[in-house]
This record gives C-alpha cells, structure tokens and sequence, in this order.
C-alpha cells in the first residue's frame, strides 16, 4: 500500500474519533487558543515518550490513542491559527468537519511533498524518534509562541504543527491503526 494510502486508512481513523467527540461535546474546542492546544500536543507526546521509555502503561490507552489525540489537536490547532478561538461553540458538526478535511488536505500534500524529497526516509525510522521529533516541533513551537510569531528563519507554528500531525500518523501507520 502506497503511503498516501496509508495516511488516507489513518486519518480515517483519526476523523472518526473527532466525529463522535464533536457528537458528544460539540465543537468546544473553539474556546482553545492555540498554545493550549500546543500544550495538549505535548501531554500527549510525553505520555508516549513516558510508555516507550517505561514500557509499561498504568491507563488502558496506549501510544495509539495519543498518537490520534496529537493528529486531532494537529488538526483543531490549524483550524484555530486560521479562525482564531471564539467564546462560543460557532461552528457546526458539518462546518467543523469540513474544516478538518480542509486542513487534513493541506497537510497530506505537505507529507507527499517531503516524502517525495525524503525518499520514504520515515519507514527507516523508529517510532520512538517520531515521538522525540514530535516533542522537539512542541518546543520549537512553544518558543514561537512565546516570542508572538516572530521568527527570523522559522517556517512557523503552523508548519510546525503540520510536522507534528505528520510524524504522528507515520507513528500510526507503524503500530498498525490504519490496518
């Protein structure tokens, strides 16, 4: 199977699980401003990082669920960037998914772009580096933030995000979720 393929099988996946949340609670999520969500990419990054190094999990979710929940606020972080955060639930279950296909397009091309350039480098990978390059984009992206954008060679927050989705769904593809 082609990794375009692969990628399209995860987010499917990852969709689903945002789908049913947005039946659940809606698109609360708006309220979020985007270094919250950088915040809950990083919980979820050192829970995988905290799995491998241990080897054990004391809750029943394992590495794949957080790799999902990082595609997931990935995604909700560049819907955010481009929308900015609201005080209200201002988006319907149909407008909040065709946000997140529109992002998750734009992040597919990204992926084929690169794994065009990288030649499939990440299949040579191990998933635990996906996991430590995921936490280093949090911390790229944190200090983005935390100089309010301003770079002076950085791609940005938002690619940076798109880098995070990326090496999560490769970790995805890896531990099978896409099967």
């Amino acid at each position: 199977m082609t990794t375009e393929k692969q990628f399209e099988k995860v987010i499917e996946v990852c969709r689903e699980l945002f789908g049913k949340k947005l039946k659940d609670y809606g698109a609360a999520w708006r309220i979020m401003r985007p270094e919250s969500l950088t915040d809950q990419i990083y919980i979820k990054a050192k829970r995988i990082r905290s799995i491998e190094t241990k080897g054990v999990s004391m809750i029943d979710e394992g590495a794949k669920s957080e790799f999902i929940g990082i595609v997931n606020y990935g995604i909700v972080a560049l819907i955010q960037l481009e929308r900015g955060y609201s005080d209200c639930e201002d988006l319907t279950q149909e407008e909040a998914l065709a946000e997140y296909d529109r992002q998750k397009d734009r992040v597919l091309q990204l992926m084929l772009a690169k794994n065009h350039d990288y030649d499939e480098a990440w299949r040579g990978m191990r998933i635990s580096s996906y996991t430590d390059l995921i936490l280093m984009k949090v911390h790229r992206t944190k200090q983005i933030e935390d100089h309010k954008g301003m770079t002076l060679v950085s791609e940005g927050v938002a690619a940076n995000y798109m880098d995070m989705i990326n090496y999560a769904v490769f970790g995805l593809i890896r531990l099978g979720a896409g099967d």
